[in-house]
């Protein structure tokens, strides 16, 4: 049974129902949710579709000013609600979860890496510089990442660089473009620009492998494509190189627990060991690249997260929730807050000191007594 969240108050310090003498807790970071507004400029009028459908909001569903519509073309892609686009609505929930902040990402689908670059450019900014809009109404608690026209990696480096210097606390990009994974030439040179630039990277699976259609039914793209997108770029990272090459400073998260790798992470290591095919180019053990990259926490159960924890090491696991979406977390921070294998210093790294660290948030002098 999960236990209730802290009290929380947006103007002093939170703290613990659990006994008569309050203490305050640890300051908590999500730093993976997502945002779409409820309308954005007409794409399809301004470039046509030669490239395919443009996604777009239907407002006003079921005449629920509420909730929406996304739209692929006339497609209905999936329904949401205005946790998405209000951030009245997102500070009331952070509040209810005792969420100190949160960093917002752009839906997946709005990346359009499948058309020319410049038209992807123009999507970027335009999202980019809305997003910094929307944490402005969030009194400090809001911060975001950026995205970017993966597509032309020059042109992706610039808008990165351009992002950052506005206030962007890093850039999520999806985990592969097209037949490219994480161990192509376009994707080390990106990441190597954030690595010099000091930008962390969120890697986020999109675009589900769906081999002859067999992930179509029961949300199994979601359910079983993405964990296994999300291995399949770790893996190729390792196996291809990219680690080799990479300056080891570059800060790089996983999202979803990374996946099904670390529960796969014996198999693969005993496939290196003894399958010299096996081993790709790298230059140790797919063990020996833990220490590169960090995972968010969404995993949804304490066997998942225990695993996770010893694989990864509590240091290197962040809160995520994936808010506001049905497959999130729906009680925020619940997961690691109930975790009886984890000590109270743990807990507090894992909710919000970790992230803090890797993102560059100024932890409040309040929430640094407690930590």
């Amino acid at each position: 049974t999960a236990v209730p969240p802290p009290c929380h108050s947006r103007a002093g310090a939170r703290f613990s129902t659990a006994s008569a003498a309050p203490s305050p807790v640890p300051f908590v970071v999500d730093m993976h949710t997502h945002f779409l507004p409820i309308a954005w400029p007409d794409y399809s009028s301004k470039y046509g579709d030669a490239a395919g459908p443009w996604p777009w909001m239907r407002p006003n569903e079921g005449g629920d000013p509420g909730r929406a519509m996304l739209m692929l073309g006339e497609e209905e892609f999936r329904p949401v609600h205005h946790a998405c686009w209000d951030i009245a609505k997102r500070l009331e929930d952070m509040d209810r979860d005792a969420i100190d902040h949160q960093i917002l990402s752009s839906t997946p689908i709005l990346f359009q890496w499948h058309r020319p670059a410049e038209e992807s450019a123009d999507v970027a900014r335009y999202f980019n510089d809305l997003a910094l809009e929307l944490c402005e109404e969030g009194d400090g608690r809001l911060s975001t990442l950026c995205q970017v026209p993966l597509q032309d990696v020059d042109t992706a480096c610039a808008e990165v660089s351009r992002a950052f210097r506005s206030g962007h606390k890093g850039v999520q990009i999806g985990n592969h473009h097209g037949p490219q994974d994480m161990d192509s030439e376009n994707m080390v040179a990106f990441l190597a620009h954030c690595a010099e630039e000091g930008i962390p990277v969120m890697i986020h699976p999109w675009d589900m492998l769906n081999p002859e259609g067999r992930l179509d039914k029961y949300m199994m793209q979601w359910t079983v494509g993405m964990p296994a997108e999300t291995q399949l770029s770790i893996v190729s990272m390792i196996l291809g190189g990219t680690f080799d090459k990479l300056d080891p400073k570059l800060d790089l998260v996983f999202a979803h627990g990374g996946g099904s790798f670390p529960y796969l992470l014996g198999r693969l290591e005993n496939a290196y060991i003894y399958r010299d095919i096996a081993r790709g180019v790298a230059k140790k053990p797919p063990s020996g690249y833990l220490e590169r990259f960090h995972t968010d926490s969404a995993v949804f159960d304490h066997r998942s997260l225990r695993c996770l924890v010893d694989v990864m090491g509590h240091e290197r696991v962040m809160l995520g929730s994936d808010y506001p979406f049905p497959l999130g977390e729906q009680r925020i921070g619940s997961l690691i807050r109930t975790a009886d294998f984890l000590t109270d210093e743990q807990k507090a790294d894992m909710l919000g000191r970790n992230a803090a660290n890797f993102f560059r948030i100024p932890i409040p002098d309040a929430a640094k007594l407690s930590a």
